[in-house]
């Protein structure tokens, strides 16, 4: 690694750590249905459940998921009753995302023995989408497959961005050529792929930061990804606030967020999101902050760009 790009340690990103929250076990820490143009270009409704369970082992440099997780391994029975607990209080939906701080195929996340029961309770969607490590993505992709059929599986990478360097800097246990070797195995096997992205990343000028998001969404859809989400980098981890503090990292702006969706969806090869939650931190003007998020919401589901915001005031 050059000085530009330093290598931090786990114990370096892990020693600036704040407390988790206290989760339980029995209930995903988080859910909810929400509108998304799906690969058949249709605005479906899709549920979104927050599994609680073991820390990912990969400790990347920006993440804060390790705050709603857990020490231990759940017990067998865990995770399909978290699923069961929500889909008993979300309204229905076509789609759903099993999304839990890590990797689905991470053993000591989710059982393997919970896999039959889990597909059991998701078989019915259109789609299961889940999230998973590049270097996890093993047979239990392709079990998994076969037990939720006659549902889509997808599988969520987090890629964050394609610059070589920087992508050791995240500290992601990664390089490009695990990425190109899991996508090339999945799409194998008929399973669908997303890829999350970061607008913002540290070590990168502002212009810098939307070009290389730019040329990552290129990477992931050249490769046959059916959709890049792009999720404005956030502090709030501890190591974040440090790089800002000295001057090495920025938070996104609305600007940076509005080009890459603007010039994002002009690639017309796959889906490009820009993720929205808790995005009104970014839109620093009061006058026009709920019209730009709601513009860029807009966006995401029409996946065509639409007539800029004007604003007097910024």
């Amino acid at each position: 690694m050059t000085d530009q790009f330093p290598q931090f340690t786990d114990s370096e990103i892990a020693s600036l750590r704040g407390d988790r929250i206290d989760v339980s076990p029995k209930q995903p820490y988080a859910m909810l249905v929400e509108p998304e143009r799906n690969a058949s270009g249709e605005v479906i409704d899709v549920a979104t459940i927050f599994l609680t369970n073991r820390e990912c082992p990969f400790r990347c440099l920006m993440c804060d998921l390790w705050k709603n997780t857990l020490t231990e391994t759940v017990a067998e029975g865990d995770i399909p009753g978290q699923i069961q607990f929500a889909l008993d209080q979300l309204p229905a939906a076509r789609e759903v995302k099993l999304y839990n701080s890590g990797s689905f195929f991470d053993r000591k996340a989710i059982p393997p023995e919970d896999y039959a029961e889990i597909a059991t309770l998701v078989r019915g969607f259109d789609t299961v989408i889940v999230e998973n490590h590049p270097k996890l993505c093993s047979d239990a992709c392709e079990t998994f497959r076969d037990l939720i059929a006659p549902a889509q599986l997808e599988i969520a990478i987090g890629l964050e961005t394609c610059h070589p360097e920087l992508l050791q800097t995240l500290n992601k246990g990664m390089q490009l050529s695990d990425f190109d070797s899991a996508l090339r195995r999945l799409h194998d096997l008929d399973i669908r792929t997303r890829v999350f992205l970061l607008q913002s990343l540290p070590y990168l000028t502002k212009d810098e930061a939307i070009d290389w998001t730019l040329r990552s969404i290129d990477y992931a859809l050249d490769r046959g990804v059916s959709c890049c989400s792009v999720i404005p980098t956030r502090s709030g981890n501890g190591m974040m606030e440090t790089l800002v503090s000295q001057g090495k990292f920025s938070l996104p702006t609305s600007a940076s967020l509005e080009t890459v969706a603007e010039l994002g969806l002009q690639r017309k090869s796959g889906r490009v999101f820009i993720d929205l939650w808790d995005c009104e931190r970014f839109f620093l003007c009061d006058h026009c902050r709920s019209r730009r998020v709601e513009r860029l919401r807009q966006m995401n589901l029409t996946q065509t760009v639409l007539e800029p915001i004007e604003c007097p005031h910024c």
